[in-house]
């Protein structure tokens, strides 16, 4: 089994800054990428910033230049660093790991969710 873990969601005034982190644990035979989504109401699942096992990232429009990815694979732990937010920026946010589970399979994971809400 493998399970993901968020942390560090809250409570933060707009232009303000949070660090959401998540781990990864169970098991996990390689880290292929994992990946942050939010989820606002009202709204579908969009990407927020992702990381792959090459320090390729990738970012939504809204939030380039102001998060910052980044992970330790080896760990199972990624972090995402939130800066200038806006109450745009609310939302459940999700980490979700692709990983491999064996040499040949490979799935995503899903975290259970944390909320960040940023008061204007």
């Amino acid at each position: 089994q493998v399970h993901l873990v968020e942390s560090g969601g809250g409570l933060v005034q707009a232009g303000g800054s949070l660090t959401l982190s998540c781990a990864a644990s169970g098991s996990i035979f390689r880290m292929i990428a994992m990946g942050w989504y939010r989820q606002a109401p009202g709204k579908q699942r969009e990407l927020v910033a992702d990381i792959n096992g090459g320090g390729g990232r990738n970012f939504a429009d809204s939030v380039k230049g102001r998060f910052r990815i980044s992970s330790d694979f080896a760990k199972n732990t990624m972090s995402l660093q939130m800066g200038s937010l806006e109450s745009e920026d609310t939302a459940v946010y999700y980490c979700k790991a692709r990983l491999y589970t064996d040499f040949t399979t490979w799935n995503d994971y899903w975290g259970q969710g944390t909320q960040v809400t940023v008061s204007s």
